[in-house]
């Protein structure tokens, strides 16, 4: 997978398969928000990344709980209306889904477009998050 080896590369490491502290910690506070109990988690991450996409992703993680940007909702916190596209791209690469909220980020219409997971887990979760309501049926781009 590109975003493997990009980590992979980034850090200069192998994977291993075993269960650690930080990747129990994880599991735990990752049920807690499928159970709807976590709003923040408290998992120290390792972005590996390009400046730009740290950047993004930063802006992600202050995305809160419940609520949505846009595209060029994060290009106008970057005072470039014009990165919209690597905004988009820089989204589309993270590798931290749910930790790093990219669902989180819709259209400028309210559309919900673009997501790794596809656009009906997007949908669950913004549904869980309390953003969209369950009973509503959205046109998914």
């Amino acid at each position: 997978m590109t975003v493997d080896n990009r980590i992979k590369g980034g850090l200069g490491g192998e994977y291993f398969e075993e269960s650690t502290d930080v990747i129990m910690k994880a599991i735990d506070q990752l049920a807690e928000y499928f159970a709807g109990e976590r709003k923040e988690f408290g998992i120290q991450l390792l972005m590996v990344g390009t400046p730009f996409q740290n950047q993004i992703w930063n802006e992600l993680i202050n995305i809160p709980y419940g609520e949505t940007e846009s595209y060029l909702g994060l290009s106008h916190r970057l005072s470039n209306d014009k990165a919209i596209r690597a905004v988009a791209a820089a989204n589309g690469a993270n590798a931290l889904s749910i930790f790093v909220p990219c669902h989180r980020i819709i259209g400028s219409k309210g559309e919900l477009v673009g997501y790794a997971g596809g656009t009906n887990v997007k949908k669950k979760l913004l549904e869980l998050e309390g953003v969209l309501r369950k009973d509503i049926q959205l046109e998914i781009f």
